[in-house]
């Protein structure tokens, strides 16, 4: 916990002068405002879920290629196993696509949500990216798309071996 840098009522809290008549509970911008903001937090946590069926589904796609092609190899019931590698291999570069993507597109909400908690009187979300150490130090936050962007890789090489080992050596050289 030493590591953690110390909170300050400036980041947690928003600054308002004096007059200022908030909570106003007549005030409709107000009222708009925490609706609205409501409904933007509940869009990134539908990101976030969005994000996770997606890689479930690739690693799903990705684990049935492979294990189809270890049934198959020892059987030798195809010739044309490659095909399958190419394709793994494609639908492994498109995870690590979508993977970014969803990086990105995370990273952008949570800045919009950075920016509206500036009129609103708690800003939670700018509170605990300051306490992470704003993601400068690998002691208080490693983010999950670290690992995330090296399973589509893993799973490339993986189909790269098996186009490697499964493509007919022989009839490319006979043909060249």
């Amino acid at each position: 916990m030493a590591d953690r840098p110390i909170l300050s009522d400036k980041t947690l809290f928003s600054s308002f002068p004096a007059d200022h008549p908030y909570p106003a509970k007549d005030d409709p911008y107000q009222a708009h405002l925490i609706e609205q903001y409501k409904v933007y937090v509940a869009t990134s946590d539908n990101i976030s879920d969005r994000r996770q069926e997606a890689n479930s589904y690739f690693l799903a796609v990705n684990s049935a290629l492979l294990a189809f092609v270890g049934y198959a190899i020892p059987k030798d019931t195809s010739t044309y196993l490659w095909l399958l590698g190419l394709a793994g291999i494609s639908l492994s570069y498109l995870w690590y696509r979508i993977v970014r993507s969803y990086r990105d597109l995370n990273a952008a909400k949570f800045l919009v949500i950075q920016a509206i908690e500036k009129r609103l009187p708690l800003r939670a979300f700018a509170a605990e990216w300051e306490a992470l150490g704003e993601g400068k130090n690998s002691k208080l936050y490693k983010p999950v798309t670290h690992v995330e962007v090296g399973v589509p890789w893993i799973f490339f090489l993986l189909h790269v071996f098996v186009v490697v080992r499964t493509l007919p050596w022989q009839a490319i050289r006979a043909y060249l």
